[in-house]
């Protein structure tokens, strides 16, 4: 059995599990392709604020697995053993209409080796399709159910219902992965999808009592919302013109990592939460405000952030 670090430079401070794909974009007859993956984007944007990251993945040994790895070495995001397989890199096609609106279209094969993590980084992230999509799903929890007491474990959904079973199938996924996290953020259409019955503060609330310590909401530009057991917070957007929102949950996410990575000893006290939220918001606003997946460096963070709010580094 491999270790998720064998063979690696160095010992990250944060280990992303998850899809890594490309994304096909068709619009009038003409075709981009780009690397995506909610997991492989969080990688990424921890690597351009600096965080040293390597991402468990499965792409490929075609043309497209280059240009993600070659995408994920250029911010120093090591893949680690196992990630390279045989065969096709995942796609998830978006035909864009006239109207701007898409139609999305998933050929993914989700599938990990078995590996054991011997030396734990100190924020384990796991995400999206990896952890619904079998075989591979079973993989991510047995990581995750090994890792949970020994490091902080955080986890984003990012509910993508074409590639689910059915609505009490996906839900009893996630809630049985629920109580092996630390911190879990979701969209308010995540909870949306997962808890159509209840509001955004109520479904954080049911996600805590399921075992959770920290749960984020993000609700566009309404801001997002953070609760603990005793604490509920609101955090504003900041304000951004927005040239498109590709890439906002999971730079929201992985400035959400950075912040835990530099809270120091005060856990997620009321001024730790404030701290967090607004960092993740900042991180979220530079993203929209240019095209594409492009999140911002620790430099561009740094510069846009209110003098109360304190980041590691």
């Amino acid at each position: 059995m491999s270790s998720v670090h064998d063979r690696t430079p160095s010992h990250p401070s944060v280990v992303v599990i998850g899809e890594a794909l490309v994304d096909v974009v068709s619009s009038a007859g003409v075709t981009v392709e780009h690397p995506g993956g909610s997991p492989a984007n969080v990688a990424y944007g921890l690597g351009r604020l600096g965080v040293n990251t390597a991402l468990l993945t499965s792409i490929g040994d075609d043309d497209r697995a280059e240009v993600i790895e070659k995408h994920l070495l250029s911010v120093n995001v090591s893949l680690l053993p196992g990630s390279r397989v045989p065969g096709r890199t995942a796609t998830a096609t978006a035909v864009l209409a006239a109207d701007g609106s898409a139609r999305y279209e998933f050929d993914v094969d989700w599938n990990l080796p078995p590996v054991a993590p011997l030396v734990l980084p100190r924020v384990l992230h796991a995400g999206s399709i990896a952890t619904f999509l079998a075989p591979g799903a079973t993989a991510v929890r047995n990581l995750l159910e090994q890792s949970h007491e020994r490091c902080v474990v955080t986890y984003d959904p990012n509910i993508r219902p074409a590639l689910l079973g059915s609505h009490s199938e996906a839900r009893a996924i996630f809630e049985d992965l629920v109580p092996l996290t630390d911190v879990v953020k979701l969209s308010d259409e995540d909870a949306g999808w997962l808890y159509p019955r209840l509001s955004p503060d109520q479904a954080a609330r049911h996600i805590l009592e399921l075992g959770s310590t920290l749960v984020a909401v993000t609700q566009g530009a309404e801001g997002s919302l953070l609760a603990t057991s005793d604490t509920l917070i609101t955090v504003p957007a900041v304000t951004s013109t927005v040239a498109d929102t590709i890439g906002a949950g999971d730079s929201y996410m992985a400035a959400l990592i950075y912040g835990i990575l530099g809270r120091g000893t005060e856990g997620f006290a009321p001024p730790v939460l404030e701290s967090l939220g607004c960092l993740a918001a900042t991180a979220a606003a530079i993203t929209v405000r240019r095209p594409g997946a492009n999140p911002p460096t620790s430099q561009e963070l740094h510069a846009e952030l209110p003098e109360h709010v304190t980041v590691p580094g």
